[in-house]
């Protein structure tokens, strides 16, 4: 198919500039979730939420019983612990279970969804239905208080469904509405955009969650509060894309009712079977889950590293994360303009030659100076989005036309599968060593690893295989 074809499938360009402005804005809308809930709010508030129940029901907590509050020199996350079905663990360990169970949980409905969706291809409705689920089951975890941290684990768990389902939803209208030559430009923006509209919502949670005290507020408060936001956040500006994208391509079946979800599953079941076909667009996968996978590490880790390792105050950590939020944002629009020069391929691997050469940096940062902290997170935030972004745009390039929901899901349940490793290796080189600075330079591996692979991927012959058009750079 040639360029042209492409840009008519597509549509015009009027209508297709239109319906990508309102795209770029579901980046903005759902990101504070990962943003607010996962990294900074959910963990906080449910694991003290957890600790409040075991304090108040000693009987559930085992052979180690929870001090009560007026007991000193206990630390009452590690030494407390609630049951889940007979089976007791400490409080302190309920967030990283409960982020297995998500992903567990994820890795089962999002591939179906994705195949509902390209079936039936009413793709805008369902992106409403996730999107709003998610958002309303975030806004409604400001109820949980107290002791009630069950409510808690089952919104957070479908909160993640919304999320999870609508990205994949979202990420498939790229090639319907971008040609080959535009998708870099609308990836790296919407990527961007996502990082500019998660840190606004960050920095005014975080304002209200700072001075609770002079608001009237508990910090328990803050956080519910930060939860009802997001969700209000996440709703809100969902309603431009909605406006503006549209249904493109015919369905696949015609079912009805329960019909769909068999449609559904053998649509899956096709599209599992016929992806052999196509060993170049799994090579390209391969290659991402495993940089990907070095980059959510990264991310996740650089806290600990900078207050068990480096000594910083909350105050830094809190500063550093804002930084990193609007520093992506350049770093993503960077990316794009850089890519239209040189293809997606060639920034890729700019990118990750930048992330081996900050993540060498990270090793050198001294305990106790900020400065040299918050330049590595300017550095991190400048290849954070644009990295994904690009990678994004790049595999929409290589999956088969019709198919874009089922091999997004795909992409992102890879994606959430294989992020064990990072913190596997980050945590077994830390407790060989006793140190993270040892544990935060092998990182270095996933980088340089995507980065060799990468080279040997070749992404216009896996463009070619799968029969969409070629963008002019690659």
């Amino acid at each position: 198919m040639s360029v042209v074809g492409d840009q008519e499938a597509v549509g015009n360009a009027p209508d297709r500039s239109r319906e990508q402005r309102g795209w770029v804005f579901y980046d903005w809308a759902n990101s504070v979730f990962p943003t607010s809930v996962i990294t900074v709010f959910g963990a906080l508030y449910l694991t003290a939420i957890a600790a409040e129940a075991a304090i108040a029901d000693k009987a559930t907590n085992g052979p180690n019983p929870c001090p009560s509050d007026g007991d000193g020199g206990t630390n009452k996350l590690v030494d407390c612990q609630i049951a889940v079905f007979g089976w007791h663990f400490q409080t302190g360990s309920l967030w990283g279970y409960l982020l297995a169970a998500a992903t567990i949980v994820q890795v089962l409905i999002v591939p179906l969804m994705g195949a509902i969706a390209d079936r039936t291809q009413n793709k805008k409705r369902m992106l409403a239905v996730f999107a709003f689920g998610g958002a309303a089951a975030t806004a409604l975890m400001a109820l949980v208080s107290g002791t009630n941290w069950q409510l808690g684990v089952i919104l957070f768990i479908l909160g993640n469904i919304g999320f999870g389902t609508s990205v994949v939803i979202y990420y498939s209208f790229i090639p319907e509405i971008a040609t080959a030559d535009e998708r870099d430009g609308l990836s790296t923006r919407g990527w961007a955009f996502g990082y500019l509209g998660s840190g606004l919502a960050l920095a005014l949670q975080l304002a209200v969650y700072l001075s609770h005290e002079s608001l009237g507020l508990t910090e328990g408060n803050a956080a519910q509060l930060a939860f009802l936001m997001s969700g209000l956040w996440w709703a809100g500006f969902t309603l431009i894309p909605l406006s503006r994208l549209k249904n493109h391509q015919r369905p696949h079946g015609t079912e009805d009712g329960a019909g769909v979800l068999r449609g559904g599953l053998r649509e899956l079941g096709n599209t599992i079977k016929l992806a052999r076909a196509y060993p170049l667009t799994l090579a390209f996968l391969g290659t991402y889950l495993i940089y990907t996978d070095g980059i959510a590490t990264v991310a996740n880790v650089s806290a600990q590293y900078g207050s068990e390792e480096l000594n910083f105050s909350q105050t830094v950590l809190i500063s550093t994360i804002l930084i990193v939020q609007f520093v992506a944002f350049f770093g993503g629009m960077l990316h794009g303009l850089v890519a239209r020069r040189l293809g997606a391929k060639r920034t890729i691997m700019l990118s990750l030659t930048v992330w081996v050469l900050v993540i060498g940096a990270a090793y050198f940062v001294q305990a106790g100076q900020a400065m040299q902290f918050y330049l590595l997170a300017v550095g991190i935030g400048l290849v954070l989005g644009g990295t994904n972004a690009l990678s994004r745009s790049l595999f929409s390039q290589m999956v088969p036309a019709g198919k874009e929901a089922q091999y997004f899901s795909i992409y992102e349940i890879g994606e959430r599968a294989t992020s064990w490793m990072g913190p596997a290796l980050f945590a077994i080189v830390a407790g060989a060593t006793g140190s993270y600075r040892p544990a935060i330079i092998s990182l270095v591996v996933f980088f340089f690893v995507g980065l060799v692979l990468m080279f040997f991927v070749p992404v216009r012959r896996a463009i070619q295989a799968v029969g969409n058009p070629e963008p002019k750079v690659l």
